[in-house]
């Protein structure tokens, strides 16, 4: 390669690469297959959005705000909103705390609660719901909702608050503790700074979680908007009213992703140097430490403890006709199956995008990324209806109730979480190794298989496990569109915990427990490893 001198505005010479034009040119050039792509994936994830849209306009605008102005909608937005907002606050305060313990301080068995405190993740919300509420009539309303879903969501919070604490440079809080900051006010200022954005993507997933949870509210007996649209569709039959409750709740989780957008604001990790990686000692709880570490045993007792200890003591009372009926192993086949080929089919749809959104920049590009997060503000029973609605009008019927149209309704619903992971992982992988490929006369797909797509490899199976775990533990949309006959593992547990069937619902609830185990357990490994990104021997 050659190069040919250029002037600068003080006289002096500098040499240039003579193909700097051409490499321009050919950064510029849009990747238009692959914006042809996206623009197809976002428009397939824009259907429940598009159903509901169309619901309100055949329905006519009157029909509309007649049914959402109504007092039953105060009702639902006072419960739904009081409900997230305090639980969230609740989540953001128990998991920044026992992330803060776990990354940060000389707590005895520092490794075990960091597994022990993610493991509730792995647990359904309907199955805390169930062994709380089994157990104990105190668990009910408002009450019982709002212990239910904190010690449900609480490890969203913790995962990437523990990730960012992970890598953040501790000597910030060294500096200031040297200037004469006190403890407190270092903490409050430097570390939660450091951990704003973690905290604030923590608290978005647990609103949004939140919104579109159905079973734990059901079992508790606690109204919302999706427990009401899902009574509006099955047992009254009244599909305007439910379109219109979706519309209201669609809003309302738009509301929560502006309101992340904005306060997300400037808190960030920092180190002092590339690749450094200082280490500070642990602070000493002292006096502390009893209380903190009872505080540990009591939070995974309460988390974990009682829905296992629920399932075995309902098992041992039922042991008899626990397992009549529905074989759990054809439940948990069937489960394995969808969620094997949902997670498949969302992070291969996820691929395309995400390479759009980290390697290529523009309007296009932002406009298509930003416009599938839509899918979030959408319960599953929404998801659901749209799909069952275009089957029907447009497809004769062709499709409804089959597993393919199940397997498309879990890829939409989970989507964004899919994204999440790919676009990660593609933003640690060097494009100068592409580009490296390419000069030597590899085809783009070519290099897509063996360059990219081998950097990205853990963060693509980060992603598949998130969408997998997502489908293990999905209820609403699963009884609308699960085909006739089959039963999954969230769906025969929902059969027999709604008939108080205790003992036959517990081997369910235990075999969810144990499948999604294992991808809760990838996805700590993968927060470990992308807020620790230095060899490790």
């Amino acid at each position: 390669m050659t190069s040919s001198p250029v002037a600068t505005r003080d006289g002096r010479q500098q040499r240039a690469p003579a193909l700097a034009p051409a490499s321009r040119a050919h950064r510029v050039s849009r990747p238009w297959a692959l914006i042809a792509t996206c623009t197809l994936i976002a428009a397939i994830l824009a259907l429940p959005l598009i159903f509901l849209l169309v619901e309100a306009r055949g329905d006519g605008l009157s029909t509309v705000a007649h049914l959402v102005f109504r007092p039953l909608t105060e009702t639902l937005l006072w419960n739904t909103v009081r409900l997230t907002v305090v639980v969230t606050i609740a989540c953001a305060v128990i998991g920044t705390a026992a992330a803060w313990c776990v990354e940060r301080t000389d707590l005895p068995g520092r490794r075990l609660w960091a597994v022990l405190v993610v493991v509730p993740l792995a647990i359904p919300d309907f199955v805390i719901s169930f062994g709380w509420a089994s157990l104990s009539t105190w668990i009910q309303g408002f009450r019982g909702a709002v212990v239910v879903m904190t010690l449900a969501v609480y490890p969203l919070v913790y995962l990437p608050v523990a990730a960012s604490l992970r890598g953040a440079d501790p000597g910030q809080e060294e500096v200031a503790r040297s200037l004469g900051t006190g403890r407190a006010r270092t903490f409050v200022r430097i570390t939660l700074g450091q951990a704003r954005g973690a905290i604030l993507g923590g608290c978005l997933l647990v609103a949004m979680v939140m919104l579109a949870e159905y079973g734990a509210f059901e079992i508790v007996g606690y109204q919302t908007f999706t427990t009401e649209i899902f009574t509006e569709i099955t047992e009254a039959f009244s599909l305007p009213a439910a379109s219109a409750l979706s519309l209201v709740l669609v809003l309302l989780s738009l509301l929560v992703l502006g309101a992340e957008g904005v306060t997300r604001g400037r808190g960030r990790i920092s180190r002092s140097g590339a690749l450094a990686q200082r280490v500070s000692p642990p602070h000493r709880l002292g006096r502390a430490r009893i209380p903190v570490l009872a505080g540990f045993i009591a939070l995974t007792g309460l988390a974990l403890g009682v829905p296992v200890g629920a399932s075995v003591y309902w098992i041992a009372s039922g042991r008899k006709a626990a397992l009549t009926g529905v074989s759990v192993l054809d439940a948990a086949g069937h489960t394995a199956l969808y969620g094997v080929a949902a997670a498949a089919l969302a992070t291969l749809m996820a691929l395309p995008v995400a390479l759009l959104a980290v390697r290529h920049a523009g309007r296009v590009r932002q406009f298509l990324e930003r416009s599938t997060y839509l899918v979030l503000a959408m319960p599953g029973v929404v998801v659901a209806l749209a799909l069952s609605y275009f089957t029907e009008r447009y497809a004769n019927g062709i499709g409804y109730q089959t597993a393919p149209l199940l397997i498309l309704a879990y890829a939409i619903m989970f989507f964004p979480l899919a994204l999440v992971g790919v676009k990660a992982s593609l933003a640690r992988a060097p494009v100068s190794l592409d580009e490296v490929a390419r000069s030597l006369g590899q085809r783009r797909l070519a290099v897509l298989g063996r360059v990219t797509l081998r950097l990205a490899g853990p963060g693509l199976a980060a992603a598949f496990c998130l969408v997998f775990l997502s489908v293990v533990t999905e209820l609403t949309a699963t009884l609308i569109l699960i085909p006739t006959g089959v039963q999954t593992l969230a769906t025969q547990f929902w059969t027999y915990e709604t008939n108080l069937s205790y003992g036959q619902a517990a081997p369910f609830a235990l075999v969810m427990i144990a499948v999604a185990a294992v991808p809760s357990w990838v996805l700590g490994r993968f927060f470990d490893r992308s807020a620790n990104p230095r060899m490790t021997t």
